[in-house]
């Protein structure tokens, strides 16, 4: 491998700063690589960030919060999320599968097409969740309405999904429309703590990751409130698997601007000022790398139509995002949970058979499957 760094002042940023130099210079094209691949530096760069973190001055850091980011309150949340999510959606039909899911795919061979892995993560979402016909449920951070959806076509589901992105809240809108369930699937643009339904079960994708630690015991009093006292809730996010920690430098200010991945002690103990029961727990290791990759590969196939859309420091900047949280959850700290909750302990069966049984199941014995109970 042979790297060429084209600013004399780059290698005292890096030193200084490393996350977040590393990623601006080889958007900027202060970091050209004569030699091998930006995934191998990567995992270069990966090894070398750990040592770094070891430092006694970024474990203090680390303690001390410095880099957990802000509150998001309501404004800032909105703005948070415009940033990355109100992007083009042609750009993100560049690279997500046809429904345009945005969060970790589940593959449970390793051999599944993007498509495949995302169907099959709907699907095991589903069977955590229970839904029986009539259901009634509130999709927290519904994004483009995939998942609604699917929950309304396979089980009878009546589903409600907030969101604070405008341009996903059109497409989703405009789905359900398409798809004749405008009735039974319903998007609002409302922020999550403004939510005051009571609801047969509670989702949420890929949103916790932008809450933040403050706000922790607020979302999961949020979900108690929402959620009826025999019902079924279950978030899904990135987590880390070590102690809490700083955000990273870069993406917070290049990709997910308060965006902050939790460790699990931190989710737990949130959990416990809730009330709710945690029924379950699953850690996806590798799948969200094999994602990633298959999300880098398909913007590499089509990134003279992404400089069309922006310009090339954009899609240095998008390929660096996509290629550096893959190898961060290839070789580094990242994992995905899956947490059912409930305010009883008997409100899921006592054996997790009914989840394995749900996956494989043909989707049309769907609606059957969903009212095996405990």
């Amino acid at each position: 491998m042979a790297v060429r760094l084209r600013d004399p002042k780059l290698p005292l940023r890096l030193a200084l700063n490393p996350s977040l130099a590393f990623g601006e210079a080889y958007m900027e094209g202060a970091l050209t690589l004569e030699r091998g691949s930006l995934h191998d530096l990567l995992q270069l760069a990966i090894d070398g960030l750990e040592a770094f973190d070891r430092h006694p001055i970024q474990r203090l850091r680390a303690r001390t919060g410095r880099n957990r980011g802000p509150r998001n309150h309501h404004r800032r949340a909105r703005a948070n999320v415009a940033h990355h999510y109100d992007l083009s959606g042609a750009l993100y039909d560049l690279f997500l599968d046809s429904d345009r899911q945005y969060s970790c795919a589940y593959f449970p061979t390793g051999d599944e097409t993007l498509e495949e892995a995302q169907a099959a993560k709907k699907r095991h979402l589903a069977a955590k969740l229970l839904l029986e016909p009539g259901c009634e449920v509130l999709d927290i951070g519904s994004g483009w309405g995939g998942l609604a959806l699917e929950l309304a076509q396979a089980a009878k589901a009546n589903v409600t999904g907030v969101t604070l992105s405008t341009e996903q809240l059109a497409a989703a809108r405009a789905r359900a429309e398409a798809a004749g369930l405008s009735r039974q699937v319903r998007f609002e643009l409302r922020d999550y703590r403004e939510e005051m339904g009571l609801y047969d079960r509670v989702v949420s994708v890929g949103m916790f990751e932008h809450v933040g630690p403050p706000d922790y015991s607020t979302f999961f009093k949020s979900v108690a409130r929402t959620l009826k006292p025999d019902g079924v809730a279950l978030i899904h996010s990135i987590g880390r698997m070590e102690p809490p920690g700083g955000a990273d430098p870069w993406i917070s200010k290049y990709i997910f601007p308060g965006g902050y991945i939790p460790a699990l002690s931190e989710v737990v103990a949130a959990v416990e000022k809730s009330g709710l029961w945690i029924t379950d727990i699953e850690i996806l290791r590798v799948h969200y790398a094999d994602t990633l990759r298959h999300w880098h590969e398909r913007f590499q196939a089509r990134r003279a139509e992404a400089a069309e859309l922006y310009d090339e420091r954009f899609c240095r900047m998008w390929e660096f995002y996509l290629a550096a949280c893959e190898m961060l959850f290839r070789h580094g700290p990242l994992m995905v949970f899956q947490l059912q909750l409930a305010h009883r302990r008997d409100a899921v069966p006592l054996t997790r058979d009914y989840i394995t049984d749900y996956d494989r199941s043909e989707p049309v014995d769907a609606p059957l499957q969903f009212r095996q109970r405990a």
